[in-house]
């Protein structure tokens, strides 16, 4: 991570600064507020994960082969996906309020399994040498947070 920008290192690490609270809330048990931390939290974690999508977008769209569609192809699908799982845990939710779990479940480890993305677009030279150094950890981070959510 020490490679990565400054600004790119601070304003990642305050992305993860909204979930803290509501895990906090979460944990301490503060009654009168749980049902909202646990909303608000999900609600940031899949506007997070529809973030990553936007990134692997603009980054296929930056691309020099963005014109055609070979190699790249992939990448266009993949960056749509995690607005469709937003979405898709989103609607869980709605329709069944009291089993929150499975949505933020799915979007804990949606955010976790997200690097895997930037792995393979690292390896195609499409990413800064930075880039996984801070992705990684902001990732694993905001999922486990996620995660503790879905737990308390």
């Amino acid at each position: 991570m020490s490679g990565a920008p400054l600004l790119a290192r601070t304003l990642g690490w305050a992305g993860v600064l909204p979930l803290l609270p509501c895990v906090a809330v979460i944990w301490w048990e503060v009654s009168p507020w749980i049902e909202t931390a646990r909303i608000a939290g999900g609600l940031y974690s899949g506007v997070i994960l529809s973030f990553l999508g936007g990134t692997w977008w603009s980054i296929a769209a930056a691309a020099p082969a963005a014109e055609g569609r070979g190699m790249l192809g992939w990448v266009w699908c993949a960056a749509v996906i995690p607005s469709l799982i937003a979405v898709a845990a989103g609607l869980w939710w709605l329709i069944r309020p009291a089993e929150y779990e499975p949505a933020l479940v799915t979007l804990a480890f949606s955010l976790m399994a997200s690097p895997l993305v930037d792995s393979r677009l690292a390896s195609m030279g499409l990413t800064p040498r930075w880039w996984l150094g801070l992705r990684w950890p902001l990732s694993l981070i905001l999922g486990l947070a996620t995660l503790a959510l879905a737990m308390g």
